[in-house]
């Protein structure tokens, strides 16, 4: 919701990070400061250092940030405040007279980057095989504190808040009907988008649906099949990648600041969920750009605050009632049907694709991402 003090306006934005913060970042490469690691332990400890080292060889000799800086601010961008909040937007609009709106949601580490491979064929289906009555407006928000919507400048940051910030977004931009995408923490907030703007939200459609077992025992008798296999690799999850969690929940601010002064680093945390040591095979520049946004924005520290945010502050209580959808793929979290009928009234697809898509399937698999998202929401425009 708007604050009265809120500067409404929609301000067009562009990208132009200052040349000197270009050389501050590569002397700051240059003089990296390498850790030991034991031998032969591979991921089994975390981020290996010679995937850093790689990294960083390619950021200070082959990545081209000028080129990622022209390919995003190809797409028309804007910032506007809301709830006393920077926001930071794509807002694409199709040729189509009759698209449909759709606001697309990143998480952490990603950024509005994850989308990038979708805009041109959601808006302009025509041009790219496929039906012209399919064509999407498409609204691409940065969450608060994240890159160029960032820092955040009070707590209470939730994905609650941030939902019905998209809320005042879409009114804002004069959509009185529109669905709503989301991949990460933006599987959280689409949702609760259609908890809290109902009544304007034809539809969710998500790459994972983060319901858990609340630990009766009774919740796992007659499990199917497909569901016990989700639940090891939950298992595996929790045991063996769910560090970050529980650190940015409990003391984000303890890791902001290592984050603040050394791309190195940032390179290192953030590519925890960018490596590939799951099965994802997503490109250096892919990962650089992400990072770099981060690092020029200096949010590092602020986007993990969410994490503490959504645990310490209240949860939505009940169901979902907005129809969802779900296109979980191969190499990603393993949603669990049993527990996403129990949070989901309305749960109206569930697809699931053996293509290693991972946690960022529109940039790897963009295609069945187009075709998913098109086909979820024909029968609710």
């Amino acid at each position: 919701m708007a604050r009265a003090t809120d500067d409404t306006a929609l301000r067009p934005f562009t990208i132009a990070i200052p040349e000197e913060d270009l050389d501050d970042l590569k002397t700051r490469l240059r003089r990296s400061r390498w850790t030991d690691e034991l031998p032969g332990v591979g991921w089994g400890y975390g981020v290996p250092r010679s995937h850093v080292q790689r990294l960083v060889e390619y950021w200070l000799d082959g990545y081209d940030w000028r080129a990622w800086e022209e390919r995003l601010n190809r797409y028309p961008q804007f910032v506007t405040e809301i709830d006393g909040q920077r926001i930071h937007f794509l807002h694409v609009r199709s040729p189509e007279p009759d698209a449909f709106p759709l606001i697309l949601t990143h998480g952490w580490p990603g950024s509005v980057v994850e989308f990038i491979r979708i805009i041109d064929p959601l808006i302009n289906p025509r041009a790219h095989g496929g039906d012209p009555r399919d064509a999407f407006d498409v609204v691409i928000p940065s969450l608060p504190g994240f890159g160029f919507s960032g820092p955040t400048r009070d707590t209470g940051w939730t994905s609650v808040r941030i939902s019905r910030a998209w809320a005042e977004l879409m009114k804002r931009l004069g959509y009185t009907r529109y669905g709503a995408h989301g991949n990460d923490a933006g599987s959280i907030i689409s949702p609760e988008l259609g908890r809290v703007d109902g009544d304007l939200v034809a539809g969710v459609h998500v790459t994972q649906i983060f319901a858990l077992p609340m630990g009766e025992p009774a919740e796992f008798e007659d499990l199917s099949e497909e569901d016990v296999a989700a639940m090891q690799v939950l298992q595996w999850f929790f045991e063996n990648k769910f560090a970050f969690n529980q650190l940015h929940s409990q003391q984000p601010q303890t890791l902001a600041h290592a984050l603040a002064d050394s791309p190195t680093g940032l390179l290192g945390w953030n590519g925890q969920l960018l490596g590939t040591d799951v099965l994802q095979n997503l490109d250096d520049d892919f990962v650089l750009t992400n990072v770099a946004i981060y690092w020029f924005t200096n949010t590092g520290g602020s986007s993990i605050r969410l994490y503490y945010e959504d645990a310490k502050g209240r949860s939505a209580s009940g169901p979902t009632t907005v129809p969802i959808g779900l296109a979980a793929f191969e190499g990603d979290f393993k949603s669990i049907r049993r527990f996403a009928e129990r949070d989901h009234a309305n749960l109206v697809q569930w697809h699931t694709y053996d293509v290693p898509g991972g946690h960022y399937a529109a940039y790897l698999a963009p295609d069945l991402m187009v075709e998913d998202i098109r086909g979820f929401f024909r029968g609710l425009r």
